[in-house]
């Protein structure tokens, strides 16, 4: 039998449908089998396609997969389309049934949400949103807030913008600066500025746009002064006044955001008392400055609007008043800016002496006002923690009562600055003196010896002159000013025993200066004290060393040889000799001069010349060469030219090279002078040794005149060869030879490195410079051959050709004839008689030392 079962195939199902619905009838719960009959049915009709999900949602309602991808298929369905169509409406109910299932899911509200939005239904929308809150976990929340709120911004409902966003802080409380812009957006300032404040005052509020806590504070302020009509909720004096006290270091913004609050309330009178309070507090320029520019640019705003008024309503007499007090108040206020600033400079340093200088400046003119800033000063600085000098603020405290006739209150002043503890002894010793001048000036001269000689009184408690455990008034009586102005005043005022008195406590205290003793002998001289003089110079001797001993001994020496002259010869040696001891090279020089004067006008000739001779090893290695220069034109003013022979060679010696050189060509000159010439000639060859022809041209070109004065052909060549060998003796030298080559070269060299060599480059040229010289002189010295030779160069050919055409004034005439005659004579004729010329010898060659007696016959 035969069996045929006639399958019916519905309207909408195709032939190529029938292996899919027979897997779907096998396996009517998977996933797979309904997501490929899907797949497969994309490009059929939309109709049949949502038919498939339909009938796989029926039995698979629990498919997130499913679901999703039917709801965005329906989605894509209606893009494009017009929002009222009934489309839309379907695809609504869609969602709405996925919901029943998919309750939990966020990417499904969040699609439905935002295609709820795109549809324009503002209450269905905000209600999903709602509902989607409450169905979601509080984990998911963040995912649907942020389009919650895009939702909520786009559209003008700032009621229920501003709801939404307080339930999303309630969650997200850091985000509380977005809702503040959202707020100061919608015009809403008053909540803007509550909320603004909250999250300033919450200490571990974090602002996610960076921001410290000062700048919310500024916002805070500016909010709130800008916007006084719509901020009604907060106590703003207190809000800003609170911020006083946190930002120490921004005061001059915050009096002025609360001056300008209370300006935009309309209350001026508190706008100007807040500025008035702000410049009397701030302590630092900066802020002062803010502040009283504001504070002017309000009151000249007040002056304009003022004469605005007037012009448009007409003059009035009440009018005219008011602008004539404003006018005088800005007046005011522009005079007082120094004053104020004075005052904020004071209140950053109370014990800043210059600025009460400069405030009692500030008062010329105003004498109460000046005893008032002298009394507040004087009691305010703290002589410890003073910058400057107090005592100056009593002194001139003091002074402006006795400018003003006022004797008596000045007195009180000085009395009162003498118990002040300074810091140092010399503003006390200062404050002291200046009371003995003002005495002084009002020719009180008993009451000003008697308040210096108060200043000196020894204290009951002795105390080191820089002890700082002890007070001040316990150790002016070692102070030197003091002493010394007491001294004066004795001097002219007192008595001869108690000057001295005064003098001797102050070598006693070991408080003298140089000047002081020289000072008190002086004053002993003065008096035909002599010996009291030359005790005090004694005295002060042993007090001090070299070099500060050195003022006493020139002073006291000379006062000693005016005084006795060569009277006391031994003893004036003795002292001489004992400052000598020990005495530093740099101060030699004048007392070795002293020494060697006493011994030429009192003593003898060559004790001075063995002064002398000290005196050019002890003074330093700088005044040497003067020190010989005196030595040899003494020595020839006492024994002749002849004596400084020695002193000569011993100053060549003894000198360095350049001073060496000077004096070998004034004791050349002396001995050509004399007609000593070998003796000339041999000095100008020891000289040569030291003498480079390239660096010292004029010593050979004296030496070249003088042999054209005295000399002949051989000893010409002699210099010469001596000037070849000298020069060839530098090159040899390797370090003369590169400090030469350097200088020379210099220019060159400067250039050739700013043209870009490196220093590989310049050391290479100076390598070539040193073969070319070394070559040079190779060719300058002599060739061996069977016996020693001078080669006489090119340039001594032509040097003796100059020479031989110069006349020699001292050269012998010996012609032809005396040549024949010579010859003829060697028979053995007498010679003819010589006539002998007699010449007198000149008076500088037996010095001081010439006998002065008439010849005798």
């Amino acid at each position: 039998v035969c069996l045929c079962v006639c399958v019916v195939v519905p309207h909408w199902q195709e032939e190529d449908d029938l292996p899919y619905e027979e897997e779907i009838i096998r396996n009517p719960y998977s996933v797979k089998c309904w997501m490929r009959y899907i797949e497969y049915k994309q490009n059929g009709p939309k109709s049949v396609l949502n038919m498939v999900y339909e009938r796989a949602l029926k039995e698979l309602p629990g498919s997130y997969k499913l679901w999703y991808n039917y709801l965005r298929e329906r989605r894509k369905q209606v893009k494009g389309k017009c929002i009222t169509e009934s489309a839309f409406e379907e695809v609504n109910n869609c969602h709405e049934r996925a919901l029943v299932f998919m309750h939990k899911m966020p990417r499904i509200w969040l699609d439905y949400c935002q295609f709820l939005v795109d549809q324009c239904r503002i209450t269905r929308s905000r209600r999903t949103f709602d509902r989607a809150l409450r169905a979601l976990p509080v984990t998911q929340h963040p995912r649907v807030w942020p389009l919650y709120l895009r939702f909520v911004r786009r559209h003008p409902l700032p009621e229920t913008a501003v709801r939404a966003y307080r339930r999303y802080l309630k969650l997200c409380p850091e985000n509380a600066e977005e809702y503040i812009e959202y707020l100061r957006s919608m015009g809403r300032l008053d909540e803007a500025a509550v909320r603004l404040a909250a999250i300033v005052n919450n200490e571990s509020f974090v602002s996610k746009e960076g921001k410290s806590n000062y700048q919310l504070w500024h916002e805070l302020c500016d909010l709130i002064s800008q916007n006084p009509d719509k901020v009604r909720s907060l106590n703003v004096g207190a809000i800003i006044r609170g911020g006083l006290t946190r930002f120490t270091d921004q005061l001059g913004k915050l009096w002025c955001s609360m001056a300008d609050y209370y300006i935009r309330s309309g209350h001026f009178e508190k706008a100007r008392d807040v500025y008035e309070e702000a410049i009397q507090t701030v302590v630092t320029v900066r802020d002062f400055t803010q502040v009283f520019d504001s504070y002017a640019q309000f009151e000249e705003s007040m002056i304009a609007a003022k004469m605005e008024t007037t012009a448009e309503l007409g003059p009035d007499g009440e009018d005219d008043v008011d602008l004539e007090l404003r006018l005088a108040r800005f007046e005011q206020l522009i005079a007082r800016r120094p004053l104020l600033l004075n005052s904020v400079l004071l209140r950053q340093n109370p014990h800043n002496v210059h600025e009460w200088h400069k405030r009692v400046k500030l008062y010329e003119g105003q004498p109460r006002e000046i005893i008032n800033t002298y009394t507040e000063a004087v009691q305010t600085v703290d002589a410890m923690k003073a910058t400057g000098k107090p005592h100056s603020l009593w002194v001139s405290f003091a002074k402006f009562y006795e400018d003003n006739q006022q004797l008596d209150d000045a007195r009180t002043i000085f009395d009162k600055a003498t118990k002040v503890s300074y810091k140092q002894v010399e503003e006390l010793a200062a404050v002291w003196c200046e009371y003995g001048e003002m005495e002084l000036r009002h020719e009180n001269y008993d009451q000003a010896l008697r308040i210096l000689r108060k200043a000196t009184a020894i204290p009951s408690k002795k105390a080191e002159y820089f002890d700082m455990s002890e007070p001040v008034q316990n150790r002016v009586y070692k102070s030197l000013k003091v002493w010394s102005m007491l001294a004066d005043l004795e001097e002219s005022l007192g008595t001869f025993k108690s000057t001295k008195a005064v003098y001797d406590r102050i070598i006693d205290l070991r408080i003298a200066t140089p000047q002081i003793i020289i000072n008190y002998a002086l004053f002993l001289e003065e008096h035909n004290y002599f010996e009291e003089s030359f005790k005090a110079y004694e005295r002060g001797i042993a007090l001090f060393k070299w070099p500060n001993v050195y003022d006493i001994w020139n002073t006291y020496l000379t006062k000693f040889i005016e005084r006795y002259g060569g009277k006391k010869l031994e003893r004036a040696r003795d002292l001489f000799e004992q400052a000598l001891d020990g005495c530093p090279p740099k101060y030699a020089k004048t007392i070795y001069l002293l020494y060697a004067k006493l011994e030429e006008e009192f003593g003898l000739a060559r004790h001075a010349m063995a002064v002398y001779e000290r005196a050019t090893r002890a003074v330093s290695a700088d005044e040497q060469h003067h020190m010989f220069n005196i030595y040899i034109r003494r020595a020839a003013q006492i024994y002749g030219v002849t004596y400084t022979r020695p002193i000569y060679q011993n100053a060549i010696e003894v000198l360095p090279d350049e001073h060496s050189r000077e004096m070998c060509l004034r004791f050349a000159d002396m001995e050509s002078k004399l007609g000593e010439i070998d003796r000339a000639r041999a000095i100008y060859s020891y000289c040569s040794q030291i003498c480079d022809p390239r660096m010292t041209p004029a010593f050979w070109q004296t030496w070249k005149e003088f042999e054209i004065r005295h000399g002949n052909e051989d000893t010409i060549r002699e210099m010469l060869r001596i000037k070849r060998s000298v020069q060839a003796t530098y090159n040899t030298q390797v370090n003369f030879m590169s400090s030469q080559m350097l200088k020379a070269t210099s220019g060159s060299t400067a250039a050739d490195l700013a043209a870009g060599q490196s220093g590989g480059d310049d050391m290479k040229m100076l390598e070539q410079r040193a073969q070319e010289m070394a070559a040079e002189a190779q060719q300058d010295t002599p060739r061996a051959k069977d016996k020693i030779l001078f080669v006489r160069s090119d340039a001594s050919r032509s040097e003796l050709a100059e020479l031989a055409k110069q006349a020699n004034p001292d050269e012998i005439d010996i012609g032809d004839e005396d040549e024949d005659g010579d010859e003829d004579g060697e028979g053995g004729q007498e010679p003819d008689e010589v006539q002998l010329e007699q010449k007198s010898v000149p008076s500088a060659v037996f010095g001081g030392l010439r006998d002065t007696t008439p010849p005798r016959d």
